[in-house]
């Protein structure tokens, strides 16, 4: 189990059924009756504890319990000790990387803090990594069909797109990734307003 998880919420007396998703910087619980969603920043919850299957989360509202399972305690671990955002796109140091698009400062830091080289508004032939930003759906059949022609053996492809927008969506990203010829193999939370799909060259093509 990943980080989303059909599960059931109990605040107080009252359960929900629904969909968790652990996200890079909280959960969200979205009720299957339609009710709104509930959103715990992890800067809000004061505690954390995974006990017999259950997710529990104490805040100043009140302590809410997911019931998760055996993931139940692999969720707690991402919570208090969660991954860089570098580590979850597996960027390491020394790689050379190409950026195509408008990204956040603190994203440009983290790269160069750690890489080798960074090329911007082009793709570098070495390039081990590249970060492609979208924004629209109309601009992903040009987007890919340009990179694809430059990825080469295990370069990966970053498509890094707005998230909950309906202008672009992930079947959108997935579906111009896959007509072009590429693999996608990981989803990642970019940002809490950004989400990260990474493909790569089947390895029959490589």
């Amino acid at each position: 189990m990943g980080n989303e998880a059909a599960c059931t919420l109990k605040i107080g007396k009252r359960k929900s059924i629904g969909k968790a998703l652990l996200e890079t910087s909280e959960i969200l619980f979205r009720p299957g009756d339609g009710s709104p969603r509930v959103k715990i920043p992890f800067g809000a919850m004061k505690s954390v504890k995974a006990v017999d299957g259950e997710l529990c989360v104490e805040t100043s509202n009140g302590t809410m319990t997911f019931e998760l399972g055996p993931a139940a305690t692999k969720w707690r671990e991402k919570i208090l000790h969660p991954k860089s955002r570098a580590e979850k796109l597996g960027v390491k140091s020394g790689m050379n990387v190409s950026l195509l698009g408008e990204f956040d400062g603190d994203f440009l830091k983290e790269l160069r803090a750690a890489m080798k080289m960074i090329t911007t508004r082009k793709v570098d032939a070495k390039s081990e990594m590249i970060f492609l930003a979208v924004n629209l759906a109309r601009d992903l059949p040009s987007a890919f069909a340009k990179t694809a022609k430059v990825i080469t053996g295990a370069t990966a492809l970053w498509i890094v797109y707005p998230k909950g927008k309906k202008e672009i969506t992930e079947n959108d990203v997935l579906t111009g990734g896959r007509k072009v010829g590429l693999k996608d193999v990981k989803v990642v939370g970019f940002s809490p307003t950004h989400t990260a799909l990474k493909f790569v060259l089947p390895i029959a093509k490589r």
